[in-house]
């Protein structure tokens, strides 16, 4: 059985700052309960360690497609089911609306029961709060990848694409797209 998972928040920070953000995998961990690791192994291709519920899990996922400041794509490689498509739409000079869809197919007694509790869709509003206030509170991604990809290949090899990282300070206090198989 697959579960669908969908929520939106708005970030108060531009669109370029919410998606180049959004494409910085390794910082997943940071705000996404749940995600130990992601190691981006290259441009299209991300190396997953979760533990949900007691349970951990290691899955390859390929970026499907990615249109910088639009919506990026991805679904896992291994016998681990997980896809999901996030967009992001302006709602101003400095307010961004992010959709997010997710699907997996849960496996363990544990996942199960979350799914059907609808803890999952709980867990990932809290995940977008989170993000929210990572983002907000640094007042700018810490870094970006602008290239595009579609079908699962990057299609844009100039200077544009280049992975581009390295921390923003903080200046607070601190504290689904051309894939056939998810739904636009």
């Amino acid at each position: 059985m697959t579960t669908t998972v969908t929520a939106d928040i708005e970030v108060d920070v531009p669109i370029a700052v919410a998606y180049d953000q959004w494409t910085q995998f390794e910082s997943f961990p940071e705000f996404m309960h749940g995600v130990e690791e992601v190691r981006q192994e290259g441009d299209t291709l991300t190396h997953w360690t979760v533990s949900i519920g007691g349970v951990r899990r290691e899955f390859d996922a390929r970026i499907t497609d990615q249109v910088p400041e639009e919506h990026v794509a991805w679904r896992s490689l291994d016998e681990v089911t997980h896809r999901g498509r996030v967009a992001f739409r302006s709602e101003g000079a400095e307010r961004t609306r992010v959709d997010l869809e997710l699907e997996w197919e849960p496996e363990s007694l544990v996942e199960k029961a979350g799914a059907a509790l609808q803890i999952d869709d709980l867990q990932v509003r809290r995940d977008l709060e989170r993000f929210k206030t990572f983002v907000e509170d640094r007042g700018g991604a810490t870094g970006a990848w602008r290239g595009e990809v579609h079908g699962g290949v990057e299609t844009r090899g100039d200077e544009a694409s280049t992975r581009v990282t390295g921390a923003v300070p903080p200046t607070g206090d601190g504290a689904l797209g051309s894939d056939p198989d998810l739904r636009a």
